[in-house]
């Protein structure tokens, strides 16, 4: 089955609001501004289109004068949720780009993990109906996120990340997004990883709105929450979710003015945010660009050599 290449849903365009205060001066959280501690530098987070894309670009920058990686995660995007029409239930679907990254893990995936990145599988809808909101039981939200589990095992994965567009909920006869839905598949996930792996949530769609159940807490089991608005500084709302969680900065590496990228590196640091979300790594070099967030949150600039 053909799978997207693309998904434009990727917001680049910033609400220019959000973005006037970013300028501005600092953002709160609940009427407080998150004061620099002296906690780690934040994580700098980076999606890779690999259907267009070698994951391995990510590979090629570190920081000036060290070994250490200018990106700390790195997600392969994307997989899918589909869905069976016959057995009624969602599935994982590798496109044919994903399964070559995967499957060539000693080239794509391995240097990577050498340096210190650690490498998510992002997961998202497939226009067929099935996405993370509309499990109908526990036990259909665990089956998924046994294949979600094996697949991290079987290609020496560091996580999953959940992304919550494209699932065109309703489609082939399936359900409408559930309250129970999210949390059950973060807390299988969660127990079936264990606590070493990383599970991360691109803030967004009707997953965004569900993320508490009978105790079960997303915020509380999930490693980072991510404000899925290239472009924009927005702070992700999500209950039992600290600032050292969030990565309210949002950065599109084409698109987004290197000055903007600096300007939410600087306040991701000031603020005690955990992370920065960046976006689309290309070939070629890129070092000038990643070096305007690197420098304000880690010091130093970034320097690129290809590898071999």
């Amino acid at each position: 089955m053909t799978k997207h290449t693309h998904h434009l849903k990727r917001r680049t365009g910033a609400a220019l609001a959000a973005l006037g205060l970013a300028l501005a001066g600092s953002l709160a959280v609940g009427g407080a501004a998150h004061a620099a501690t002296d906690q780690p530098d934040p994580k700098r987070i980076v999606y890779v289109e690999v259907n267009g894309n070698d994951l391995s670009n990510v590979a090629d920058y570190t920081l000036a004068g060290t070994d250490r990686p200018a990106f700390d995660a790195a997600m392969i995007f994307a997989a899918n949720i589909d869905y069976d029409t016959e057995k009624k239930q969602a599935y994982l679907s590798l496109n044919d780009r994903v399964t070559w990254t995967l499957e060539n893990a000693a080239t794509q995936i391995r240097p990577l993990q050498q340096r210190g990145t650690k490498v998510l599988l992002s997961v998202l809808g497939n226009h067929q109906g099935a996405g993370l909101a509309n499990f109908a039981s526990r036990k259909d939200a665990g089956a998924f996120a046994q294949q979600l589990a094996d697949t991290v095992q079987k290609y020496g994965l560091d996580g999953i990340d959940f992304d919550d567009e494209w699932s065109e909920y309703g489609k082939n006869g399936t359900g409408q997004p559930n309250a129970s839905s999210f949390p059950y598949l973060v807390k299988e996930l969660r127990t079936k990883l264990g606590p070493r792996k990383l599970i991360t949530f691109y803030n967004i769609g009707p997953a965004a709105e569900s993320t508490e159940y009978r105790g079960i807490s997303v915020g509380a089991l999930v490693d980072y929450a991510l404000n899925p608005w290239y472009g924009s500084w927005d702070v992700p709302q999500l209950a039992r979710a600290d600032a050292s969680k969030l990565a309210p900065g949002a950065v599109d590496l084409n698109r987004t003015p290197i000055g903007t990228a600096a300007q939410f590196a600087a306040q991701t640091k000031t603020e005690g945010y955990g992370a920065i979300v960046t976006y689309d790594l290309r070939a070629g070099d890129h070092s000038e660009y990643v070096s305007a967030i690197t420098e304000p949150l880690t010091g130093l600039a970034t320097e690129y050599a290809p590898t071999p």
